[in-house]
């Protein structure tokens, strides 16, 4: 072969490849306890922090344990999703699979009662029907926890409360039908129970917690991606981080972009007070409230989700990467 020709074949290679794309699969839920995603989403920030070289695929998900299906299978290289399913995740495939690398959202989960449904205190809740957005999902093993604190039993255990997980957006219709008894729901669900489904609120989760905090959603990553592309995730941490802080300074700004992209994904927006009232309840941090999953992590073994035998997390986060990033900026580091 000329040499000419293969040395101008050997540079239009090396040139596609250098502007060729990386493509990362990310995960999100519309929901206002995954404010970074669905605001870095609507204004583009991802994008730009990303660079022209790296295209971002968004796939939405309705609850944790369908978006760690997608890590498994290799659909998504990383989600924001709540503690329960990265614990099921982390533990069904021996510690292999996935990696916490920051945190997201707390506080932002209710357990909301119709109004009519005759429930005032726990005892109540005997012979009722109670949703949760899907079987393990954070929420429902936060009310299989309540309910075994309060002397109660899912139906399956030998009780008779009967735990529906179902998605969100059904239970709003069955509070109307008046098929549903009450709903351990996040936001906005909760306060959409409360205000357009004839609801009440019966308990704010963040009462249950010390200082009123507990993780609710965390940025979660296969060990496969971070393994090969650990630039690219702190690129993506250090955008998260900016937009935490963004978030938190402009709030209102915040609010309506984080509402337009949940319409876009939705098809509805939120209220205007529902969305206010809404996140009164959630507090949006980088920091992945490490003790609260620990805690979470043992509800959900009690309700038998994570086999015969408490799993050790002890390879479950990986904050290395988020903490380069708060030095710096010249923030404290996350323990």
């Amino acid at each position: 072969m000329n040499k000419r020709v293969l040395a101008a074949g050997l540079f239009l290679l090396s040139v596609t490849q250098a502007f060729a794309q990386t493509v990362i699969h990310v995960g999100a839920f519309p929901n206002i306890t995954h404010a970074q995603a669905m605001v870095g989403k609507a204004n583009g920030y991802f994008d730009k922090a990303m660079g022209p070289n790296v295209k971002i695929d968004w796939k939405s998900f309705n609850a944790g344990p369908s978006a760690i299906e997608a890590l498994f299978a290799g659909a998504i290289d990383m989600t924001y999703v709540g503690p329960n399913p990265t614990i099921s995740g982390y533990v069904r495939s021996d510690g292999e699979a996935l990696r916490v690398i920051a945190g997201s959202a707390s506080g932002g989960a209710a357990l909301i009662v119709r109004a009519d449904a005759g429930i005032s205190k726990p005892e109540d809740f005997h012979g009722k029907r109670v949703a949760t957005p899907q079987q393990g999902n954070t929420q429902d093993v936060a009310l299989r926890s309540w309910l075994k604190a309060h002397g109660l039993k899912a139906r399956e255990k030998g009780g008779d409360v009967q735990v529906m997980p179902m998605a969100n957006p059904d239970q709003l219709t069955l509070f109307l039908r008046k098929d549903l008894d009450a709903a351990w729901a996040p936001e906005p669900w909760a306060t959409r129970l409360i205000r357009e489904g004839n609801g009440k609120l019966f308990l704010d989760e963040r009462d249950l917690w010390p200082h009123g905090q507990f993780v609710i959603t965390n940025l979660v990553v296969s060990t496969k991606f971070l393994k090969e592309h650990p630039d690219l995730v702190k690129k993506w941490i250090r955008a998260n981080v900016d937009l935490t802080d963004w978030i938190n300074k402009n709030l209102p700004e915040a609010k309506k972009l984080l509402n337009q992209q949940i319409q876009k994904e939705t098809g509805k927006a939120l209220g205007a007070a529902l969305l206010d009232e809404a996140f009164t309840r959630i507090e949006v941090t980088y920091d992945p409230l490490r003790d609260t999953l620990l805690t979470s992590a043992h509800a959900a073994f009690d309700s038998g989700f994570l086999g015969k035998q408490m799993p050790d997390l002890s390879r479950l986060y990986d904050l290395s990467l988020l903490n380069q990033v708060l030095a710096e900026k010249g923030k404290k580091a996350i323990q």
